[in-house]
């Protein structure tokens, strides 16, 4: 098999968001073929740390340029002055594409949505620039598409609509392109005429499996947790799609039974008792919400029921580290903690916490979005299912499900915490089906037969 130097493309690397994650599992894959792999992207790791601003998804210009492509006008005077930044934008960020694939001999690219979901539309043209300027081999990998987005697409004029069709992604037929669900590979066909090969998500399920330790054994005292608390684990970004109002109201109807609780043994040997509390810990950032309120209204709901959310996303990166005297953990050191993993979001282009749950053996909680149902559902795993139907608030526009079924949510999550020998099968018949069908070793097949394309 050739050999390459492999360019790997996002808006951020080395984050804890899904995109990220995935990137790294690739970039292990493709080493141990013996490839050069190099990423570039704005900002590295979840704090902020924007190194090439022109990259940028969260900065005003990036924000600015999507809401008027695919949202409605604003920020710009007219369409003429829109389309005059955008290609300006695109020349910047074409100047950083292009020293990287110089700087690294790049001859084959790998874009991570930014040709699809486009979030920095400028990006999108800069790339398609480069990749011709030098004729690089080009395997796309989308996880989202930016006509997914919630609301639909509102094109604000012409220039939007060239833009999407010429860019977002280039209909070029020797480009490769890579989706992770069924749902993508049947619009990209359809809205775009272009085949995909469908590789979902997966998760190393032989690295050593993550417990306590030296290092992270102060990781509740650190986070405001004590040893009577129950701790519902939310591991995803905090933005809208991700419903996480739905753990918190799960939590709430947890706290209406908590008195008949008291007394009973955990699956761990604790004993539920009257300092026992019902906890939803998020560790994710909130920095990519577009409506820029979600957090806000979440603590409100919380509030309103009575339910305790802890956010703590400054202490846990993308690995442990001491930044500034102040210790940070990894993601995985959450999991650690956990007692149950909630996962209520109702749109995900696949579902990288859910793999991360079954590898922790943590029960997980879990609203039925429709890649879960058409990819991942029928694979037999157990879960306490919030459903696959919600209502919307009109004032806070969050999402609701029926009582019905947020008390048999309740009701298994309750069995996962006192039913130890219940939990234990469960868990263990998860990370054997995750193992089996989401591993390693079936991402290397999959990249293995894409990497022949450009042999």
């Amino acid at each position: 098999m050739k050999k390459h130097n492999i360019g790997m493309i996002h808006y951020k690397i080395q984050g804890t968001d899904g995109v990220s994650l995935e990137m790294n599992k690739w970039a292990k894959i493709f080493r141990e073929q013996g490839n050069n792999v190099f990423m570039l992207g704005a900002e590295i790791g979840d704090n902020n740390n924007v190194i090439h601003k022109s990259l940028h998804h969260t900065s005003f210009i990036a924000k600015a340029l999507y809401n008027y492509s695919f949202v409605k006008k604003e920020y710009f005077k007219s369409d003429e002055e829109y389309k005059k930044t955008l290609l300006s934008e695109a020349s910047k960020a074409e100047k950083v594409i292009s020293e990287f694939v110089e700087e690294n001999s790049i001859d084959l690219i790998i874009p991570q949505n930014v040709w699809s979901v486009a979030m920095n539309p400028s990006v999108s043209i800069a790339l398609e620039r480069v990749v011709k300027k030098y004729g690089l081999d080009v395997l796309a990998q989308h996880h989202d598409f930016f006509w997914e987005r919630i609301g639909g697409v509102n094109y604000s004029c012409e220039a939007a609509k060239e833009l999407a069709d010429e860019y977002i992604p280039p209909t070029n037929k020797k480009y490769h392109h890579v989706v992770i669900n069924q749902q993508g590979h049947d619009t990209l066909l359809n809205k775009k005429g272009l085949e995909s090969t469908i590789v979902p998500n997966v998760f190393d399920f032989k690295q050593n499996p993550w417990v306590v330790d030296e290092y992270n054994k102060s990781f509740k005292k650190d986070l405001d947790l004590s040893d009577d608390d129950i701790v519902f684990l939310q591991a995803t970004r905090i933005v809208e799609r991700k419903g996480i109002e739905l753990a918190i109201d799960l939590i709430s109807n947890l706290n209406k039974i908590k008195p008949s609780l008291i007394g009973k043994t955990l699956y761990d040997g604790r004993i539920i008792n009257k300092n026992t509390s019902f906890k939803l810990l998020c560790v994710g950032y909130s920095s990519d919400d577009n409506t820029g309120t979600y957090l806000n209204r979440l603590k409100e709901r919380a509030k309103l029921k009575n339910v305790e959310i802890i956010v703590k996303n400054d202490l846990i990166s993308h690995e442990r580290e001491i930044c500034n005297g102040i210790k940070k953990y990894s993601l995985w050191d959450s999991y650690v903690f956990a007692d149950i993993i909630s996962y209520p979001s109702y749109w995900e282009g696949w579902g990288n916490q859910f793999l991360e749950g079954l590898f922790a053996k943590v029960p997980i909680v879990v609203f039925e979005y429709p890649v879960f149902i058409t990819d991942i559902k029928n694979q037999g795993f157990d879960y306490a299912s919030l459903g696959s139907d919600f209502t919307r608030d009109i004032k806070t526009n969050l999402i609701e499900i029926d009582q019905s079924t947020l008390d048999k949510a309740t009701e298994k999550v309750i069995k996962y915490l006192l039913d130890s020998q219940y939990r234990e099968e469960s868990v263990n018949m998860n990370f054997e089906i995750g193992e089996k069908n989401y591993s390693m070793q079936s991402l290397k097949k999959y990249l293995d037969k894409l990497m022949e394309f450009f042999d």
